[in-house]
């Protein structure tokens, strides 16, 4: 499915350097999408490699292949994107991965790996950019959290335990870096439509679960996400920062 991002055009967007990690497929995919329609510089990283040449031969975004938990070579990475891109001006912490799991059978690898996935990097990719964001007195970071955490989901806890840390840190790096110009934000999806989703585990009575919860009858996809991500990597969100932007379709109000 193809959206469109011509409804909002984002001027202070033109140009500006944005990478995106797990760019290659899902939220990630539609983020880099969004940005280049604005006119933006997008890199982006990921582990697939397959799905990110072919993503950036249809948009133009730079790939960049890595594994973020790899924090050693995600720090090159970035590295080799700051000089690329004369720096990078907005940071997109989308990867990560929401897989199910029984808290009986969690063992000290399972569970590291759960928050190396979804929180780890989150912190490592801001930590490698600050620096270069805090000498030109200006940047914007977007981390990615969830409901999910909000709403206690079980068989999930190393994902939800991820996502409700990201929480805290958006709140401290926002007054750690805010004093350099940096804005650092956090966006919480609730249940978006992609296609990991329908192929692993949506089934009928689970989508009429979302939408009888729901404030909005409709199925959230990921442009609703992306179009979140546009407005607070834009300078029309430069007083916002340390904040949950929630995009859930009002699931969270039960």
């Amino acid at each position: 499915m193809s959206f469109d991002y011509s409804t909002a055009q984002y001027r202070s967007l033109d140009g500006r350097s944005v990478v995106v990690t797990g760019g290659a497929s899902g939220i990630g995919e539609e983020m880099v999408k969004a940005f280049v329609a604005q006119g933006a510089r997008v890199s982006f990283i990921d582990i697939a490699k397959d799905a990110g040449e072919a993503l950036s031969g249809t948009t133009g975004a730079g790939f960049y292949a890595c594994d973020v938990t790899d924090i050693p070579a995600l720090r090159e990475v970035l590295s080799v994107i700051e000089s690329d891109q004369s720096g990078v001006d907005v940071l997109v912490n989308n990867a990560g991965k929401d897989d199910r799991h029984d808290m009986g059978e969690i063992e000290p690898d399972y569970w590291r790996r759960a928050l190396a996935l979804n929180l780890d990097h989150q912190f490592f990719a801001t930590q490698a950019v600050s620096k270069g964001m805090a000498a030109r007195g200006n940047g914007a970071i977007i981390m990615l959290g969830s409901i999910s955490w909000m709403r206690g989901r079980p068989g999930m806890v190393g994902y939800t335990t991820a996502k409700a840390a990201i929480n805290g840190m958006t709140r401290t790096l926002a007054r750690e870096l805010g004093p350099a110009g940096i804005r650092v934000n956090c966006i919480v999806p609730g249940a978006i439509l992609t296609e990991r989703q329908k192929k692993l585990w949506l089934t009928p009575e689970l989508n009429q679960q979302f939408l009888d919860l729901q404030a909005l009858k409709f199925r959230l996809d990921a442009s609703h996400v992306a179009k979140m991500a546009l407005f607070l990597a834009s300078d029309e969100s430069g007083g916002c920062t340390g904040a949950n932007f929630i995009v859930d379709a009002g699931l969270t109000q039960n």
